[in-house]
């Protein structure tokens, strides 16, 4: 059932995505309205249906966890959430098609983040209220929506099972939706500025067609993985979100030493981006040390490493045609201001 979901949903989306961002943009704000109602209400029926006893203890250790204390566990909960939060970082990769304005991106994907963070919080206060949580790790997978069943009893459980059930499912479907458009315009940006095969860099009415094709190779292959690799796929993607935002991070501090007068249509505060660079290195240091609270996992570290290589692998041998470029070239070729010849 899963694979066949997962396969339906791959097709779906390359469909929708290959008609250009502004179909997938109608799909988007239909599906993120419903998620927010979906999780609304489960949130207040949780909030009826159970009490602060439920809460208790505030911490205890777990099987398999590597942390031992709440501090511990709390910084594992905020490794992982990476992985939740990701999909914001879309929001400026999609302006270009979209025709945007990027003097508002910067505040939007801050204010996009905030209330994520919300949201998030309002929903783990709700749920971990709603039933205790030692028998919430016990049920079967989805968990938030099978907990309904046993919290109401008749119509009413099965009524919001299904609920947060689809629910559940509007928010995959809306980050996989917002990586579909993201990670193929992220290719052909690359590709734009040799960064990778310039095959990739071609564009047809809009669409980053060619790196939308490989987008939707890697989502027919995922369904397949089996239910074991959910863990390790969260965790290396957690692990490779967070490198990312730390190179965003020092590479911006750079940029303020090395190119103090370049145009900025958005400019973050600089103890906030000093912040956001030395959060990057704990965060990512740790997720790779099997003794850190937050270690990703011997799996998902193999995964990243193996991605790493093929990174490295893909960038060298694209290196003769990136040194016939000038740093400026680059520049307006990856930011689609200039239309390379392969």
């Amino acid at each position: 059932t899963t694979i066949i979901i997962g396969t339906i949903f791959t097709i779906l989306l390359f469909l929708l995505n290959r008609k250009g961002l502004s179909s997938a943009a109608v799909l988007q704000k239909f599906l993120c309205i419903f998620l927010v109602a979906a999780a609304v209400i489960g949130a207040v029926a949780g909030l009826i249906g159970g009490n602060m006893e439920n809460l208790q203890p505030i911490y205890a250790p777990t099987e398999g966890a590597t942390h031992n204390s709440m501090m511990g566990g709390a910084f594992g909960i905020l490794c992982t959430a990476a992985f939740f939060l990701a999909g914001f970082e879309t929001i400026p990769q999609g302006v270009e098609e979209a025709g945007g304005d990027v003097k508002t991106v910067g505040t939007t994907v801050v204010i996009s983040v905030g209330l994520a963070c919300v949201f998030y919080a309002f929903l783990l206060f709700s749920f971990g209220y709603a039933y205790p949580w030692q028998e919430f790790l016990t049920l079967d997978r989805p968990a938030a929506s099978n907990m309904f069943k046993f919290l109401y009893e008749g119509g009413a459980g099965v009524a919001l099972y299904w609920l947060i059930t689809v629910g559940a499912l509007a928010g995959l479907f809306t980050t996989w939706n917002g990586f579909f458009t993201a990670s193929a315009n992220l290719l052909m940006a690359m590709a734009r500025a040799k960064m990778l095969p310039s095959a990739l860099a071609v564009q047809k009415n809009g669409v980053a067609i060619n790196g939308l094709y490989v987008v939707t190779v890697l989502s027919f292959i995922g369904p397949f993985l089996g239910y074991n690799m959910i863990d390790t796929v969260t965790c290396f993607s957690a692990t490779a979100f967070i490198m990312s935002w730390m190179i965003s991070a020092l590479a911006l501090l750079k940029l303020r030493k090395t190119m103090p007068n370049a145009q900025r249509p958005y400019r973050l505060a600089t103890p906030i981006a000093y912040w956001a660079a030395i959060a990057g290195v704990i965060y990512f240091v740790g997720a790779l040390l099997p003794f850190s609270p937050w270690f990703a996992g011997t799996k998902a570290v193999t995964v990243f490493v193996v991605y790493l290589i093929i990174g490295f692998v893909l960038y060298f041998a694209t290196g003769s045609s990136r040194n016939r470029l000038s740093p400026q070239e680059r520049e307006q070729a990856m930011f689609g201001e200039l239309d390379l010849e392969a």
